[in-house]
C-alpha cells in the first residue's frame, strides 16, 4: 500500500531503521518501523496486525 504524500509529511522521519527503533523504543507504545515510499526514510507505525512486532526488554 501506498503512503499519502499528507501522512509523510506530518510524520517524523529518520534516516535509519536503527534511529526510528530506538525512538520506538524511548515511547513505551508498541510501535513498528517502516520505510516510507514516499521519502525512502524510516516512520513509525502502531499498526501491527499481521506484521512482525518487536519486543524490547524491560
Amino acid at each position: 500500500m501506498r503512503t499519502k504524500l499528507s501522512t509523510c509529511t506530518r510524520k517524523a522521519r529518520f534516516p535509519s531503521e536503527q534511529e526510528a527503533l530506538r525512538m520506538a523504543e524511548r515511547s513505551g507504545l508498541v510501535l513498528r518501523p517502516y520505510r516510507c515510499d514516499r521519502c525512502r526514510q524510516f516512520h513509525l507505525t502502531s499498526r501491527t496486525k499481521g506484521k512482525r512486532v518487536l519486543r524490547f526488554p524491560d
